[in-house]
């Protein structure tokens, strides 16, 4: 697939390396030398399209001042039948290109062709990759993280596709543990206490108090009655946990499927333990003599495997006494495996028995000190989690209406879930606003998500798109319908140039995207995709023009609907037609 902006700065270093040879075989420039340098787009046109340091690069193997050599080179640099007009020399030794009308030609020609598969690239290779995000305790709703979360994972998710790799999207089921037990007794004392009253029946202390668990145990009783009641405790607990899942899961798929998030699977954590996958993993981690037990319980001897990994990026030993490491248990005294013991297994399958070249977790800031410990983990059991293992830590969202923090839902009176927050904004809305960096914390207006004017960025560039959609099928009334070809070198005011050259950047815009985890640049480069669009509508006349200009400028505003939906399409946002 075509990247004319990756293609363009590899013909650069390729005209100025034929011209460093031709200078050399002159006598011009020492010969035997190696010319290397990078090629970036200056912020400002004026300066060209392209810059090359090569000569400022090469001044010390070359032994000659950089602006010297810079003029030999643009002196020798031959471009015919390239996608460059000019070549300059700026500053101390700048080489500056300046596109043709064929590289621009070049660029319609491209998102003709490829159509929906604009902006693909080969990053990936193919190889196989799982996001696994949300990932929610299924205790209770889904709060503001989740829904971030839900929105980065699934776009990282669509650019890594966009980019080449085999993406599966997974979703981790914490049904089994400490916060299940927790759960099941939350509902256990909320029934009895309907049955014989709330003064008869103490609520534990560190229970769910959510009012979502006095309806499940409400829910219950009305389905069971009193019967359960004479029940052995562990028995009833199990019931009662398996009640609330088969309510709360198929809840949990439901707002997330409103939401535009879809799972390849939902893999449940009981499925380790009763697999014996989880003791077969501690086992195999003993065998490597990474385990030991002390009080009862058996041990992960965290601490010496993280100081390994320290040591083996250069931190002293100082240095490494000093953030006083910790061992972490394994399986507790009373026979059961911890929550680390079950994630460890649950990173192996996804390594080992399912095959991923690399696992992608996004997880919440609060997370950070369990990364280098599953890592260290990893490594431990031979799967380079160094390598293998990827964690996006996202920060904070705060809710804002009219400048003042929001915790409560308006509708519901209670801390605002998922649920809540879909019901007052637009699912665009909030997945464009969510899609941002994830190590950043995200203000939330929700005063701003709902208007309809250039202050709302999802409106803007939806706008631009409706627009586009209502100016072709005007044209097409009049019987200009969208040519298949068109004279391109017609195109040539800046607004025309600008918004090629933005059309231009999909492709590394999607692979810098997949290679940094950040799907927010998507967010940034349509919304500039708009911006450009809008002053070039300003600028430009469409209709009425003379009818060669007229049909390049209507091929050009094509393509840039085209790519405004491919672009939202992959953040989950929709591209409606009109507005």
């Amino acid at each position: 697939m075509a990247n004319l902006i990756q293609d363009a700065k590899e013909r650069v270093s390729e005209i100025l390396q034929a011209a460093y040879e031709q200078a050399a075989e002159k006598g011009e420039l020492p010969a035997g030398a190696e010319l290397n340098g990078s090629v970036e787009i200056p912020k400002d046109s004026a300066n060209g399209d392209f810059a090359a340091n090569h000569a400022m690069a090469g001044a010390r193997a070359l032994r000659m001042a950089p602006r010297k050599i810079a003029e030999i080179l643009a002196e020798n640099a031959r471009l015919e039948g390239t996608w460059f007009r000019a070549v300059e020399v700026a500053g101390p030794g700048f080489i500056n290109f300046r596109l043709s009308d064929k590289w621009y030609g070049d660029v319609i020609a491209a998102i003709q062709s490829e159509g929906a598969d604009y902006g693909r690239c080969d990053e990936g290779r193919g190889r196989r990759v799982m996001v696994e995000f949300v990932s929610a305790n299924p205790t209770g709703p889904m709060h503001m993280g989740n829904a971030r979360g839900g929105v980065l994972g699934d776009a990282l998710a669509s650019v890594l596709d966009r980019a080449g790799y085999q993406v599966w999207r997974e979703f981790y089921v914490n049904d089994a543990g400490n916060q299940i037990e927790k759960f099941a007794s939350s509902i256990d004392a909320r029934y009895q206490q309907l049955i014989l009253g709330e003064e008869q029946v103490a609520f534990p202390e560190d229970g769910y108090h959510g009012d979502d668990i006095r309806e499940l145990a409400a829910q219950f009783r009305d389905q069971y009655g009193e019967s359960c009641l004479e029940m052995d405790t562990a028995e009833r607990h199990q019931k009662m946990a398996r009640f609330g899942l088969e309510r709360n899961l198929p809840r949990m798929q439901e707002d997330l499927r409103r939401y535009g998030i879809e799972y390849d699977q939902w893999f449940y954590e009981s499925s380790l333990h009763e697999s014996g996958y989880v003791a077969e993993s501690v086992e195999k981690l003993s065998r490597r003599g990474y385990t030991y037990e002390k009080d009862g319980a058996l041990w992960l001897a965290t601490s010496r495997l993280l100081a390994d990994r320290l040591r083996a990026a250069g931190k002293s030993q100082e240095d490494i006494e000093k953030l006083a490491l910790k061992d972490d248990v394994l399986r507790r005294a009373n026979g059961f495996y911890t929550y680390f013991a079950a994630d460890i297994a649950y990173h192996r399958n996804k390594l080992e028995q399912r095959g991923f070249d690399k696992a992608i977790n996004i997880w919440g800031a609060d997370h950070h000190g369990h990364v280098a410990r599953l890592k260290a983990a990893m490594d431990a059991l031979g799967l380079d989690g160094e390598h293998r293992l990827d964690v996006v830590l996202m920060q904070l969202v705060k809710l804002t209406r009219g400048g003042e923090v929001v915790r409560m839902s308006k509708r519901t009176g209670k801390a605002i879930s998922l649920t809540d927050l879909l019901d007052e904004i637009p699912v665009d809305a909030a997945r464009y606003f969510f899609n941002s960096r994830p190590e950043s914390p995200v203000e939330f207006d929700l005063e701003l998500a709902v208007r309809q004017d250039s202050e709302n960025p999802v409106y803007y560039v939806q706008y631009a798109h409706a627009r586009i959609c209502t100016l072709l099928s005007t044209l097409a009334a009049e019987g200009h319908g969208v040519p298949e070809t068109a004279e391109m070198s017609l195109l040539q005011h800046e607004t025309e140039k600008e918004l090629l050259r933005q059309l231009a950047a999909l492709p590394e815009e999607i692979r810098l995207a997949a290679r940094d985890y950040d799907p927010s640049r998507i967010n940034k480069y349509v919304t500039e995709l708009a911006a450009r669009f809008h002053r070039f509508y300003t600028a430009c006349r469409i209709k009425g023009a003379e009818e060669e200009l007229l049909k390049a400028r209507l091929l050009l505003a094509d393509c840039v609907r085209r790519v405004i939906a491919l672009s939202l399409g992959m953040i989950g946002v929709s591209a409606p037609e009109k507005m």
